[in-house]
């Protein structure tokens, strides 16, 4: 069997084909989107860095920008 028939099996063995069609996938891409922003917020690398805290860091950067550039003028 090659790899795509093995994976055609499979996709037909999801149910909701005749009812939803294409749109059957939609809860397992749904909890998947969420699963990846739970890691990206709650992983740390080494301590140091994750999406939440380098987000945060930008956003102080942005606004100590802001003000300098405010002060300056």
């Amino acid at each position: 069997m090659r790899r795509s028939d093995v994976l055609t099996a499979i996709l037909d063995k999801w149910p909701g084909k005749n009812v939803f069609g294409i749109y059957r996938f939609l809860p397992l891409f749904f909890f998947m989107g969420a699963a990846l922003e739970y890691a990206m917020i709650n992983w740390d690398f080494k301590n140091k860095v994750n999406f939440y805290r380098t987000y945060k860091r930008r956003q102080i950067e942005k606004l100590a920008d802001e003000a300098l550039k405010k002060n300056s003028t």
